[in-house]
């Protein structure tokens, strides 16, 4: 399963759970990002078609950045020209959520939320910190001092 869309000038095959750059987009409604610019659709292998106008890909924001940065380089050969510019361009990353044509639905799975590690009690860490200085204690090496190189006398002037 998966559509063509259309945004900022560029076209993007997504499926559901796909993460794509964008251009940037406003962050519309709680970080949700809708699609209407439709091209194509696919709803199973081998099979691709036109959708109909109420065709609807929804995606949620991940994250807003800027890309590496680009140099443009302007030169006029023989005319001692020239000019050094910068650009970063604005991206929105998007996780597409639903794909929505001709009355069926197609969502991503949803993703795992991440557990937080139960904290330890301070006491506790204080044990464990004692227990890896018992352990770790390598012998340290004493640092050896360079000699300096032994100046040269300088050649007698002749009379």
């Amino acid at each position: 399963m998966y559509a063509v869309i259309r945004t900022g000038g560029k076209q993007y095959r997504v499926a559901p759970g796909d993460v794509i750059r964008v251009e940037n987009q406003g962050t519309g409604t709680d970080g949700r990002v809708e699609f209407g610019d439709v091209l194509a659709v696919s709803a199973s292998d081998g099979q691709i078609g036109k959708p109909q106008p109420g065709a609807l890909v929804t995606g949620d924001v991940v994250e807003q950045g800027r890309e590496k940065k680009i140099l443009v380089f302007h030169y006029k050969r023989k005319k001692q020209y020239k000019k050094l510019r910068g650009h970063r361009q604005g991206y929105t990353a998007v996780r597409i959520t639903e794909i929505a044509f001709d009355g069926q639905k197609f969502t991503a799975p949803e993703l795992p939320k991440k557990v937080a590690k139960p904290k330890i009690a301070p006491s506790e860490a204080e044990g464990v910190k004692a227990e890896a200085k018992a352990h770790k204690a390598p012998a340290k090496k004493k640092a050896v001092a360079k000699k300096s190189a032994a100046k040269k006398a300088a050649p007698k002037k002749k009379k």
